[in-house]
């Protein structure tokens, strides 16, 4: 496993995400990727699973200071008065004392920014949350939060035939992590570019755009399976470099291919 270095932060480079999985699926599926070796988990309140993520990291046996745990805060519940709860709520669903990093899932503008983020920076002056982030987040407004609280991410969808070259210049100025969700969902990930370079390197295409990904500086891909097999498959991706060219042809598909 590799990491993603920001702000003096070091964070597992490949991350498990466990959207659209429930019950006793979401359960299994954490506990197995933490016992494959993924350190980082996201999850969040909209979900409705971090109790169950919660339990299979205990299941996992793997420490919990060894995993970098997210969730991330409901749009309805941005209010600052409303924050603070909704952080106990979640810490109470996932049986930890904190969360290394808490996200505003979407974007309310009906909420002021500046309120949402004051009482996500007490949460973390309480010792509930290390990090906070934003998921999301368009350029302009990720800009906005930079300068009311210290953000560490943005959470955005990121794959092959899709481009994030704003939010990439901002993360490479102002030292922000993009986590990339749905990194393997899409038309250019089907395009025939990732299967000839796969091919050359003993990998699937899916294996392919996510190598991509983490090559890039300060991104890190959160894949979601539920099939124990496409986990397994989607670790295996530390034994293989792409080179600059290659790097160079993935970046130039589009998703109309």
């Amino acid at each position: 496993m590799i990491d993603v270095e920001v702000q003096g932060v070091r964070v597992p480079a490949l991350g498990f995400g466990t959207w659209q999985l429930s019950g006793d699926e979401a359960r299994e599926a954490t506990r197995h990727a933490l016992e494959i070796g993924y350190r980082q988990v996201d999850t969040a309140q909209a979900y409705r699973n971090e109790a169950e993520v919660g339990q299979g990291i205990v299941d996992s046996g793997v420490a919990r200071e060894e995993i970098f745990l997210t969730t991330k805060i409901v749009r309805e519940t941005l209010a600052g008065d409303k924050v603070g709860p909704g952080i106990d709520d979640s810490l109470r669903r996932l049986g930890t004392d904190y969360v290394d990093l808490l996200l505003i899932h979407w974007p309310n503008e009906e909420i002021p920014l500046a309120e949402t983020l004051e009482a996500m920076v007490a949460a973390k002056d309480a010792g509930k949350v290390r990090h906070l982030g934003v998921s999301n987040f368009r350029g302009p407004l990720l800009e906005e939060a930079l300068g009311l609280a210290p953000i560490l991410a943005d959470q955005v969808p990121y794959q092959p035939g899709r481009t994030q070259n704003t939010l990439l210049a901002i993360a490479a100025e102002r030292d922000v992590m993009i986590t990339a969700y749905s990194p393997l969902r899409g038309e250019g990930v089907q395009s025939p570019v990732l299967a000839e370079i796969g091919e050359a390197h003993g990998k699937t295409p899916h294996q392919v755009a996510l190598r991509w990904l983490l090559q890039q500086d300060k991104v890190s891909p959160i894949p979601r399976s539920s099939k124990p097999e496409h986990r397994v498959a989607n670790f295996d991706v530390f034994d293989f470099e792409l080179d600059a060219d290659q790097m160079a042809r993935i970046s130039a598909v589009r998703a109309a291919e």
